[in-house]
């Protein structure tokens, strides 16, 4: 099975163009729940790709306005790659959408795009999910403060985190796309100088640089205080060992959703990502 035979093709792709503002990317993110979006310029010789602008790139530089400077190269494949090709270069890469670029955009393969040929049978899938679940398990508190379970997410470098109760339990799973659906870019000013942060600060995203006593203006990501239970999905499904990866592909398929807890009775024992499904090809 090739690119061609799971990819979306140019014509069903949406696209952001430069230029534009990061508003434009950010509304497309929201609606879709993707991880990134492709950027394109209209030149004289017709549609030119340029890169893509992913969620990271939204909440690490909340002081960047332009498209232009939040696009990010990336690597690309032609059409005829194969599956197992491509889903080797986005373990390596950590990339969920690769362009399909052929002198121009004719496409985007994602990692669900893989996970559905999982699901279906193209490519293998007979592999036990205990073979490809990771043991180290990123986890929240459902009392802590949404603005404090983004920096444990982002700190840990993972796109979620399973959620325990007051007796360790798992209750739920909070996504790095559950933030993001709240999130919003607020304007202000804050006193530079020596104390950078103030009660009203943490947990920002700062943007400003200290350079004096003096007032400059600000542009942070402003997050809800509210407990991470609020935010968080309580119906969470699992797999257990003795599944393989097709079946956990399809439910990933079927609920939407990157990650499966593993467990072992009632405990938890480790997590399934989609990215590990595409290390089992």
């Amino acid at each position: 099975m090739n690119v061609a035979d799971a990819m979306t093709p140019r014509s069903d792709v949406v696209t952001v163009e430069i230029p534009g503002t990061r508003d434009d990317v950010l509304e497309y993110l929201q609606e879709r729940s993707f991880s990134s979006v492709p950027v394109i310029k209209q030149t004289d010789d017709g549609e030119e790709f340029r890169g893509i602008v992913s969620r990271d790139a939204l909440i690490n530089h909340p002081d960047e306005d332009q498209l232009a400077l939040l696009t990010e190269e990336v690597p690309t494949v032609t059409a005829d790659t194969s599956i197992q090709a491509v889903a080797a270069l986005m373990v390596e890469e950590r990339a969920r959408r690769i362009p399909v670029v052929d002198g121009r955009l004719e496409g985007i393969i994602t990692v669900t795009d893989v996970i559905r040929a999982i699901a279906t049978g193209d490519v293998d899938g007979a592999t036990s999910v205990d073979e490809l679940a990771r043991r180290d398990v990123n986890c929240v508190y459902a009392g802590t403060p949404l603005t404090v379970a983004e920096r444990e997410l982002d700190y840990a470098e993972v796109p979620y985190g399973v959620v325990l109760g007051d007796e360790g339990e798992m209750c739920g799973m909070l996504t790095e796309v559950d933030i993001i659906d709240v999130a919003r870019v607020v304007e202000g000013e804050a006193e530079t100088g020596e104390n950078m942060a103030s009660d009203d600060d943490d947990w920002k995203w700062e943007s400003v640089k200290a350079v004096g006593s003096r007032y400059m203006p600000t542009r942070n990501v402003e997050i809800p205080h509210e407990p991470v239970r609020a935010f968080m999905t309580e119906d969470v499904l699992t797999v257990s060992k003795r599944e393989t990866a097709r079946d956990a592909a399809q439910l990933m398929i079927d609920a939407e959703i990157e990650q499966i807890p593993l467990v072992s009775g009632d405990d938890l024992v480790g997590i399934v990502r989609d990215m590990d499904l595409l290390e089992g090809l």
